[in-house]
This record gives structure tokens, sequence and C-alpha cells, in this order.
């Protein structure tokens, strides 16, 4: 697999090596993607600048452990960042907060107010129906939909075969559409 950041393996080496400025260049490289991963598992800035840091900490922390074999720096950092935010939720629930439309500050003559909040409830309803998902397939979902990533590079985030991300996917995405459309009835008889 080519590696996204072509300096990565040797950064990775200096950084395993005890340099501190090799280890601030893929922080540099990998924190965006990293708090984008955790903002959208927990939907709170503060926790997931919190939690980032938090990541990058431990990564510095086990750094002399971590070994090169053939998977980029940056899945070994999204695999710390599931578990982090998988004991976070563990500490403080539910998995995402939906009040997506508190956010907005719409007034009756804006233009396109009624849109804005429609898609902001349409926004909620996905986000409450990713929650009720089993954590594999809320993390399959956000890596693939939300980080753009490929099979493979989600396969060694997840410790999986390519193969068995896309059929988790697919999996996933049926059990989405099913809640979605669950919601869908929901709102029609209400």
């Amino acid at each position: 697999m080519p590696d996204a950041f072509p300096d990565e393996s040797g950064l990775t080496e200096r950084a395993i090596a005890g340099d501190a400025e090799a280890f601030g260049e893929l922080y540099r490289l990998h924190m965006d993607a990293i708090y984008r991963y955790i903002y959208f598992r927990v939907d709170n800035e503060k926790d997931a600048e919190d939690l980032t840091e938090r990541v990058f900490l431990k990564a510095w922390e086990a750094l002399d452990g971590y070994e090169q074999r053939g998977n980029r720096f940056g899945s070994w950092l999204y695999r710390i960042a599931h578990n982090v935010v998988v004991d976070h939720h563990r500490r403080h629930r539910p998995l995402f907060s939906t009040p997506l439309l508190e956010r907005g500050d719409w007034t009756s003559d804006e233009p396109g107010a009624l849109e804005q909040i429609i898609e902001a409830e349409e926004a909620s309803a996905l986000a409450s129906a990713i929650t009720n998902l089993p954590e594999e397939y809320q993390q399959i979902i956000m890596l693939r939909f939300v980080e753009g990533m490929r099979h493979a590079e989600v396969g060694e985030i997840m410790n999986k075969s390519e193969g068995a991300c896309r059929a988790m996917q697919r999996r996933a995405l049926l059990a989405l559409h099913r809640k979605l459309a669950g919601l869908r009835e929901e709102i029609g008889r209400g």
C-alpha cells in the first residue's frame, strides 16, 4: 500500500529513536485527521481536543514498543484513538449527542433557514441511528465515510482483512438503513 505521507516511515524511525522533533512532525501530519475522527465520535469540541491530546500522549509513551510491521504509523494512531474513545464512552454515555438544532442561529427571515433546519434534523437522525449501531459498525462508517479511508486502511486500523471490512461495511450500511427506515416510519405515524 502506498504511504499517505512519503516521509512517515523515516519520521517514525527517528521518533522511536527518541527524536522529539520527528514525533512533532508526525503529530502535525496526523493531528487533524485524529481530531476529526474523535470529534465525530464524541460530538464535542473540548472533549475531542482533550482526547486527541490523550491519543498523542499515549502514542509518545508507547513509542518504544511500536514496531513498523508494514502498517502505517497513522493506523496505529487510529487504533489508539479508537481505544481512547471507547474508554471515554464507558465513562460518559451516549456515544453521540444529537442537539444539532441547538447549534444553529436561525431566524425566520434568514434565507434558507428552513433548509438548514431540515438538514440539521436529518443529520441529527443519522447521528442517532449511528449511535444505535454496534461499535464496530460505527467505527467502519466513521473511517470509510467521514475519514474517507480505503478498505485496506480501515483493515489495518481494525485488524481485519480488506474483504472482512467490505463485508462489515455492507452489514453496517444495511443496519443503518433499517434504523433510518424505522425512524421514518415512526415520524410518519407521529
